[in-house]
């Protein structure tokens, strides 16, 4: 009730560091699941050890609402980190993640987000807009492009279901979207609404990829694909997960530019993301 109170109030103190990033995957025309991803950083958390045991907890509260502030979803969840006592130095570093979905109508909404230590007592009060895209099944259509640590097929059991899973992937998006070198970068977008090809029924479809400096804008990546050759490709969907390797790449800001084209529609997309390599 306290965290609820706070998402009423314009009052912050004790302010508790988080980020919160948003993306988008059509499940129909008329609705859209949204993927809401918290960070923390640990460092910024107070554990409290008892009985050999270091525990910090997180209570997050949220709250989506309509323009016009009509209540659309609400749900509140602990983020719980747990580690022996003497590995809690380690345990303290970096970074602890929370996603919840939600399936939301396109239109505009309001979230509001109060995450509260609770050992340390600090709390947040965050707000964010959100546009939840609408699509046409004459528009060639996209979802987000997620820039995802991690990116991995999941148990038949868990097809659609868990934290960080959309559809048949574990898709765990990297909300700064800050790599090191020797990580590897996870691409995921899902593509919607191909004209098929009379003969095959597949997309008749060409996909363009390139990685750029972004301070000078030399190419340091390049490669293409056609769309039918891709596993699962159909006119409806085509699911994209691609892992770079990041180790010959300097330490900098980079740009990944994709260009989507449907040669029987003669329609484009130019999806865009850029992502900083330390």
């Amino acid at each position: 009730k306290d965290l609820e109170a706070q998402v009423n109030s314009k009052v912050t103190f004790n302010v508790l560091p988080i980020q919160v990033k948003t993306d988008f995957v059509r499940v129909t025309n008329s609705t859209v699941m949204t993927y809401i991803t918290l960070q923390l950083e640990k460092n910024d958390l107070q554990f409290k050890q008892s009985e050999g045991v270091a525990k910090a907890m997180v209570n997050i509260y949220a709250r989506i609402t309509s323009m016009s502030r009509r209540v659309v979803n609400v749900w509140e969840h602990p983020v719980v980190i747990e580690a022996p006592a003497e590995l809690l130095e380690q345990a303290s570093k970096g970074r602890a993640l929370y996603q919840n979905a939600v399936p939301l109508a396109p239109g505009n909404y309001r979230l509001n987000v109060v995450a509260k230590d609770v050992v340390g007592g600090n709390m947040n009060n965050y707000e964010l807009a959100i546009h939840v895209p609408r699509y046409d099944d004459e528009q060639l259509g996209m979802s987000s492009m997620i820039l995802a640590d991690q990116i991995e097929k999941v148990p038949t059991r868990n097809i659609g279901s868990g934290m960080f899973v959309i559809g048949t992937s574990k898709v765990r998006p990297r909300v700064t979207d800050t790599f090191t070198r020797d990580e590897k970068l996870g691409l995921y977008l899902s593509l919607y609404n191909f004209e098929p090809d009379e003969a095959t029924q597949k997309p008749d479809a060409q996909i363009q990829y390139e990685v750029v400096r972004t301070d000078d804008n030399s190419k340091v990546f390049e490669f293409s694909e056609e769309v039918s050759a891709i596993q699962g490709a159909s006119a409806n969907q085509v699911t994209i997960e691609k892992l770079l390797p990041l180790k010959s790449l300097e330490p900098g800001k980079y740009t990944i530019r994709m260009k989507v084209t449907d040669r029987k529609r003669n329609q484009t997309l130019t999806p865009t993301a850029t992502f900083t390599v330390t």
